[in-house]
């Protein structure tokens, strides 16, 4: 099982340990004891970056394991990594927005269902509660304003394997993506839309 490091922390270099390294059709596969890379999915796109002097093109889970596809190979043993930085931050805040968006909903008794966290498609989607009050845009871009502005800090648990991550006093949700350390760091998040069909309501939303 490839240990995930960026479950509690958020560095972006690393010094990692390469067990394996594969062809793979024009690429190489390869797969380290522990990553900083986060690979796509839970509506997170993956990490890019390089370990060593070669690229890492893109991150995916398999199995229990993490395998990175580089343009070159690299060779067992120690290795350096970094994430592109730009790339994480983009993606970092994207979900920690999906993240207070899926709060508003639950407080009007909505539940999510599903979410993406890509740039120039965040969406989420949600269910009615027995308790559902009607959801509206404007009352909705107020309170996450204000949650942006107290700066609420993220707090994460990590036990036996399951890890939560929430904001000041909001419900933490089971997660495995990556967020800001504080919601000031968002910036401004803008609701664009809702829509509702067939019994589901989805939020598109984007960042400034």
């Amino acid at each position: 099982m490839t240990e995930r490091l960026f479950f509690t922390h958020d560095h972006l270099t690393a010094e990692l340990e390469v067990l394996s390294c594969t062809p793979h059709e024009d690429q190489f596969a390869v797969v380290l004891q522990s990553t900083i890379f986060h690979p796509q999915g839970g509506g997170q796109p993956f990490d890019t970056g390089t370990l060593g002097d070669s690229n890492v093109l893109r991150v995916i889970q398999e199995a229990d394991r993490v395998v990175h596809y580089l343009d070159r190979p690299v060779q067992p043993g120690p290795i350096s990594a970094r994430v592109d930085a730009q790339r994480r931050a983009l993606h970092t805040r994207l979900h920690s927005a999906g993240h207070l968006i899926g709060n508003v909903g639950e407080i009007l008794g909505w539940m999510p269902i599903k979410a993406h966290h890509w740039p120039g498609e965040g969406k989420i989607t949600f269910i009615r509660g027995e308790t559902a009050q009607a959801m509206d845009a404007e009352a909705m871009q107020q309170q996450i304003n204000q949650w942006i502005a107290a700066d609420c800090p993220r707090h994460m648990t990590l036990e036996d394997g399951s890890r939560e991550v929430g904001f000041g006093d909001l419900p933490a949700y089971a997660c495995g993506g990556t967020h800001v350390q504080t919601l000031g760091e968002l910036g401004r998040v803008t609701i664009l839309a809702l829509s509702e069909k067939k019994g589901a309501l989805s939020v598109r939303y984007s960042l400034d």
